[in-house]
C-alpha cells in the first residue's frame, strides 16, 4: 500500500513526499561526486519500494525512513554516499539540539543563528516568557496582518495574497524590517523601522520629542535627529537671563534615555545625530566620539553642504552661523575643518558625513519643506515625523544553476519586487503609529524603501568579483530593474488606490507622472538581523569573513563557514574541516594553496576590496535609488587619513548622499573582529557574537538590525 503519511518528530502527521527523499540523497550524491538526479531518483524509487513493504498500512517516522536510505546506498555499494549522508544526519542532529535549547521548535529548518536570532527578539512569548510561536507561524501572522487592507482594495485577492506573502518569507525571499516581525499582530502593533523626530530650539519641545523618542524605542524603532536648531553653547537664553548648554549637552540626554528603554526590550536603542558644518559648536561635534563612552547609541554625522565642499577641495573659508539669530559668528577655513572631520573618522569610525543638499535636491517630495535629518544608518532622509518602512529581496535566492555559473532569473524577481511593494503599501495601513503627527506625515508621503540582501553572494553565484568593472555593471542593471518595477507597481497602485495626498507638486507630478502611491520606493538597509534569519550576507556589503568562530550560546562556540564556499569546496573537492579552521583564524582564503586562484578572487572580504571599490559600488546603487544607501566603506587597520580622505571626496564626486567609513580596530568594541579566541590564545581566530551576521561591516552593523 502506498505511503499517505509520515510522523515527524515532534508527533505531528504530514503527506509523504517522495521528492524530498529524492533531495537528501542527491545532497549527499553531490557531496562525494557531481550531481546525478537520474541515480537519485532510482535510489529513491527503492526506499518507497521498501517502506511500502515494511509499513504497509502504517506510518513511518522520518528516523524510520533516514534508516531505509542508509541502508539502500550501503546496498549499492556506495559507501561514500552513505557516509555523507550519515555525516549530514548527525549534523541535522546536533542542530536540533541547540535550538531545542533556545526552546524553538524549527518548522523551517532555518540555520542555528537564525533560530536563536527569532528567539530572542521576534516569536511571541507566552505570559511565562516561554515561546509559543514558530517560525511559520511568524511568518503565517505576519502575512495575515499585511493582507488585510485588500479586504478594502480587491476583497477576492485577499487570501491569494496572504499565501504569497507567506511563501515568500517562508521561502527567505524577501523578509521586512525587524519592527514588522516583532509587532504585526501584537498589541504594539508597530511597523516602522524608523523614524525622524524634529529638534526645536525650546526646552519643552525638545523634552517632548524626548518622550516621543522612547516610545518610539520601546517599540523597536529607531530615531534620526537633526540638532542644528539648537542654540550654541554659551549664547543667551532670554527666558531665564542664563546661558544655552549647546545641542551636545542634549544629546547626551537623548543618548541616557535610550540607555534606559533598551535595557528592557527586545533591540538595542539606534539614534543618528545630524549637525551642520556651519553651526557653532561644530568642532565638538566632530571631536565628540573620541572617548569611546560618549554617545553609545550614537552614529553621528556632520551635514556638509556643497558650498562647504567646494571649499574644502580647492581650498576658502565658509561662514558659521548661529541658528538662533540667522548671523553670522566667524568664519573657518574649510579645508581645515574637512580635515578634522577625515582625522577623527579615521581614529574613531566617526563622524559620517551626509551630503545635505544632495539629499534635498533628489527629494520628491521638497515641496513639502527641507530634510533636516536620516534614520540611524543612514538609507532613508526623512521629513520631520516621518517614518520608514522596510523591506529586502535576498538575490541569492533568484540566481539559478550552479554555484560561479549561476544567472539572474528575472521573471521571478520581477514577481518579488511587485509583491514586496504591496507589501510594504499595506504595512502603512496596518501600522500602528507612535502618534499623529507621526501617522499624518508617514501617510502623507507614503514613503516605502524596497532593497536588496545577499548582493555579494548573488555575485559569487554569478562567478562575478565583487571589487570588477562587471560587479558594478550587474549592479547596475539589478537596482536599475528593481527601480523600474517598483516604480511601475507602485504607479498601479497609485492608479487603483491613489497617489500620495503630496504627489502634487512633487518631483513625480513635475516629471509627468499621472500616480504614483508612494513618494519613494527604494533604498538600499544594512539588513543586520534579518539577514542572519535569510541566511545571507547583509545589505550590498562584501562578505566579513569566509570563515569563522560564532558563539552561540555560553560556552559553545561552532566553526562556522560561509554555505556557498562550503558547497563550492565540496563541489570542487578542496573542501576539509582543516581548511576551514586555517580560514578561521584570519577570515581570508588568500593565498591558500588549497583554494583554486579563480575562487580566491570570488571571495574576497571587505578587508580585501580597496576603498575605491567600496564607494564606486555604493555610488552605482545609490544612482537606482530614491532613498539613500546604507554602506560601510571597510579600510584595513593600516589604512591612513588620506585612504579616508579620498574615499569622502570620490563620494561627494559620485553623489553619493552620504558616507561612513571603518578603519578596523578603530573601535573598542566592533561587532565582528580578528582576535584572539580566548584571551592568552596565540591563535588568531575571526569571532562573531550570536546576534550577528558575517555580512556586517564591522563595528558598524550595532545599529542594523532593519
Amino acid at each position: 500500500m502506498p505511503i499517505a503519511k509520515v510522523r515527524k518528530r515532534d508527533g505531528r502527521l504530514v503527506p509523504f513526499d517522495t521528492e524530498k527523499i529524492v533531495r537528501a540523497i542527491g545532497n549527499a550524491i553531490v557531496e562525494v561526486t557531481m550531481p546525478n538526479q537520474e541515480l537519485a531518483s532510482r535510489l529513491a524509487g527503492q526506499v518507497v519500494a521498501q517502506l511500502e513493504r515494511e509499513y504497509d498500512g502504517k506510518i513511518p517516522g522520518v528516523e524510520n525512513i533516514q534508516d531505509i536510505v542508509e541502508n539502500t546506498l550501503i546496498k549499492e555499494n556506495l559507501a561514500d554516499v552513505a557516509k555523507a549522508f550519515i555525516l549530514y544526519r548527525e549534523h541535522r542532529a546536533e542542530l536540533r539540539r541547540y535550538k531545542e535549547f533556545f526552546g524553538v521548535k524549527d518548522d523551517l529548518k532555518l540555520g542555528v543563528n537564525a533560530v536563536r536570532v527569532l528567539e530572542r527578539r521576534y516569536l511571541l512569548r507566552n505570559e511565562k516568557g516561554e515561546v509559543e510561536e514558530t517560525p511559520s507561524q511568524l511568518f503565517r501572522r505576519v502575512a495575515r496582518i499585511m493582507a488585510e487592507p485588500e479586504e478594502r482594495h480587491d476583497r477576492r485577492n485577499r487570501a491569494k495574497l496572504e499565501e504569497a506573502f507567506y511563501r515568500g518569507m517562508a521561502n527567505l525571499e524577501f523578509m521586512p524590517n525587524t519592527p514588522t516581525l516583532m509587532n504585526a499582530g501584537a498589541p504594539m502593533g508597530q511597523l516602522s523601522a524608523c523614524f525622524v523626530l524634529p529638534i526645536p530650539d525650546s526646552l519643552s519641545e525638545i523634552f517632548d520629542t524626548l518622550k516621543l523618542a522612547a516610545l518610539t524605542h520601546q517599540s523597536g524603532g529607531g530615531t534620526g535627529f537633526d540638532f542644528s536648531r539648537l542654540r550654541p553653547k554659551g549664547d543667551l537664553v532670554r527666558g531665564s537671563g542664563g546661558i544655552a548648554s549647546g545641542p551636545i549637552s542634549f544629546m547626551k540626554i537623548f543618548d541616557t534615555v535610550t540607555d534606559v528603554i533598551k535595557q528592557g526590550g527586545k533591540r538595542r536603542g539606534a539614534n543618528m545625530g545630524i549637525l551642520r558644518v556651519d553651526h557653532p559648536d561644530i568642532l565638538e561635534f566632530i571631536t565628540l566620539k573620541s572617548d569611546p563612552t560618549q554617545l553609545r547609541n550614537f552614529n553621528v554625522s556632520v551635514a556638509a553642504t556643497t558650498k562647504f565642499m567646494r571649499a574644502a577641495r580647492f581650498g576658502g573659508v565658509y561662514t558659521i552661523v548661529n541658528p538662533r539669530t540667522g548671523r553670522k559668528v566667524r568664519s573657518e577655513d574649510a579645508r581645515q575643518m574637512f580635515d578634522l572631520i577625515v582625522s577623527y573618522a579615521w581614529k574613531t569610525g566617526d563622524p559620517g558625513i551626509i551630503f545635505i543638499d544632495e539629499i534635498n535636491r533628489r527629494n520628491p517630495t521638497r515641496h513639502i519643506g527641507l530634510i533636516e535629518s536620516t534614520n540611524p544608518c543612514g538609507e532613508v532622509p526623512l521629513h520631520p515625523y516621518e517614518s520608514c518602512n522596510l523591506a529586502s529581496v535576498n538575490l541569492t535566492k533568484f540566481v539559478e544553476g550552479q554555484p560561479t555559473k549561476g544567472k539572474m532569473d528575472w521573471e521571478r524577481l520581477r514577481e518579488s519586487v511587485r509583491l514586496v511593494v504591496r507589501f510594504l503599501d499595506n504595512l502603512i495601513d496596518m501600522n500602528k503609529f507612535p502618534s499623529p503627527e507621526i501617522e499624518k506625515m508617514t501617510k502623507a508621503n507614503r514613503r516605502i524603501g524596497l532593497g536588496v540582501m545577499g548582493f555579494s553572494e548573488a555575485l559569487i553565484l554569478m562567478g562575478i568579483r565583487y571589487d570588477s568593472l562587471s560587479a558594478l555593471a550587474m549592479a547596475a542593471r539589478i537596482m536599475s530593474f528593481i527601480e523600474k518595477e517598483g516604480h511601475r507597481m507602485s504607479q498601479e497602485l497609485g492608479r487603483s488606490r491613489g497617489s500620495f495626498p503630496n504627489f502634487r507638486g512633487s518631483l513625480w507630478e513635475r516629471k509627468g507622472y499621472r500616480a504614483m502611491r508612494n513618494a519613494t520606493v527604494t533604498t538600499i538597509a544594512p539588513t543586520g538581523t534579518i539577514s542572519i534569519i535569510t541566511g545571507c550576507s547583509s545589505g550590498i556589503e562584501p562578505l566579513f569573513a569566509v570563515s569563522f568562530v560564532r558563539n552561540v550560546m555560553e560556552g559553545t562556540r561552532l566553526l562556522e563557514a560561509n554555505k556557498i564556499f562550503e558547497d563550492i569546496s565540496k563541489r570542487r573537492k578542496f573542501f576539509s574541516a582543516d581548511l576551514l579552521l586555517t580560514v578561521a583564524k584570519t577570515g581570508s582564503v588568500q593565498g591558500l594553496r588549497e583554494v583554486p586562484k579563480d575562487i580566491q578572487r570570488l571571495f574576497r572580504t571587505a578587508l580585501e576590496i580597496p576603498p575605491v571599490w567600496h564607494v564606486r559600488m555604493q555610488a552605482v546603487f545609490q544612482q537606482f535609488t530614491d532613498n539613500a544607501v546604507s554602506k560601510t566603506i571597510n579600510l584595513p587597520e593600516d589604512a591612513t587619513s588620506d585612504d579616508v580622505r579620498a574615499a569622502y571626496l570620490l563620494a561627494y564626486k559620485l553623489k553619493c548622499k552620504g558616507i561612513t567609513i571603518y578603519r578596523y580596530g578603530s573601535k573598542p568594541d566592533q561587532v565582528l573582529s580578528i582576535g584572539a579566541l580566548e584571551k592568552g590564545a596565540e591563535d588568531k581566530h575571526v569571532t562573531v557574537d550570536s546576534e550577528f551576521a558575517g555580512g556586517c561591516p564591522a563595528g558598524v552593523c550595532a545599529y542594523a538590525t532593519t
